[in-house]
């Protein structure tokens, strides 16, 4: 019989029986007119196991299961018919398996599990004695500093960029951190803020909100680590044409953050430079041999990003032009040198 009809039909195929399925469906497509009780042998599961699989496959995947009473066993009444993941090749199974450990990256936020699941159901075909996830402990993702993620904050978030509906919040900007800090405000009595939400950004394992702000009257970007208390309205709001954030970023690539001003940078960067060399920081980037190393010049409107990555690098970056950055950079390390005077001279 094809399967136990007294038995409960299953509601979601648990991650265990993926790999499972996808073997009984190799065994059927090849012509074998597998039976039950072969199957189960020759996986090493139980008949019950075999009999709901087939079930599933045939109730909620539509695949075209008969049982051939006189060869005993199952059949595709339609002969090329294989379940999709079945047609990819086995470097395409390895991609997406390497592509679960990928998803490291997004480890603290909420789309992370979703997408593992999926992933884990589209590369079942890869478990197996044949093709063990070797990949696992052999491709690794450093651990970094990251976001974590309140999920209703996302699910709110998300609900106004699918339904286009303006949201409320709270959020935490620099001068209300000051005011909080100064005993002026509380954190509870956070000004509400009136958004349109038009796009979800990820950079450096942060998620960030791109959207305008109705009493600012312009487009902003929220971490979404300081937003509070997510509300959707009743109102709705139309798309602007043709907006997207990486239109505005311009052609260099130093995070999401960008100014409206365009910049002509050069940095004068010495010590071991191949680092430099082998990553694309602009569109238009230039590098020229230098005494001391190379020089990097590129346009772009990403002012506070670039002066932030320049002095992460400390006595090895040194900006050449345009001249406010010259300027801020010389004002920021004074500052330094003034804190370290300070705790130096604490310590004595």
């Amino acid at each position: 019989m094809l399967y136990n009809i007294n038995m409960a039909q299953r509601k979601k195929l648990p991650k265990t029986a993926v790999p499972r399925i996808y073997f009984i469906d190799r065994e059927i497509a090849a012509g074998k007119y597998p039976n039950a009780p072969e199957l189960a042998e020759k996986y090493e599961t139980s008949l019950s196991s075999i009999n709901r699989d087939i079930a599933y496959m045939r109730d909620m995947l539509g695949a075209p299961i008969k049982y051939d009473f006189f060869k005993k066993g199952f059949y595709y009444t339609e002969k090329t018919f294989r379940l999709c993941a079945a047609y990819a090749t086995a470097d395409d199974l390895l991609a997406l398996g390497m592509a679960k450990s990928l998803m490291d990256l997004y480890k603290d936020t909420p789309i992370r599990e979703a997408a593992l699941n999926l992933m884990e159901s589209i590369s079942a075909p890869l478990q197996g004695e044949k093709n063990t996830e070797w990949f696992r402990d052999r491709i690794v993702i450093p651990k970094t500093a990251s976001a974590p993620l309140d999920l209703q904050i996302w699910e709110g978030i998300v609900g106004g960029l699918r339904e286009n509906r303006v949201i409320t919040f709270q959020y935490d900007s620099a001068e209300s951190e000051n005011l909080i800090n100064q005993g002026k405000l509380s954190a509870q009595k956070l000004k509400i803020r009136r958004v349109c939400p038009y796009q979800l950004l990820f950079d450096s394992k942060a998620w960030f909100l791109s959207g305008y702000d109705e009493d600012r009257k312009g487009t902003r970007i929220y971490a979404l680590s300081r937003i509070h208390g997510v509300s959707p309205t009743k109102d709705t709001f139309t798309m602007p044409k043709n907006f997207d954030y990486r239109s505005l970023e311009g052609a260099s690539y130093f995070g999401i953050y960008a100014g409206g001003k365009v910049y002509q940078f050069a940095i004068e960067i010495s010590g071991d430079t191949r680092w430099i060399r082998e990553r694309l920081w602009a569109e238009d980037q230039k590098i020229a041999e230098t005494p001391n190393g190379i020089k990097l010049s590129f346009t772009s409107n990403q002012f506070e990003k670039i002066l932030e990555w320049i002095l992460s690098q400390g006595p090895n970056a040194k900006p050449l032009a345009p001249k406010a950055l010259l300027e801020r950079w010389t004002e920021t390390i004074r500052e330094m040198a003034k804190t370290a005077q300070v705790r130096t001279n604490s310590q004595h």
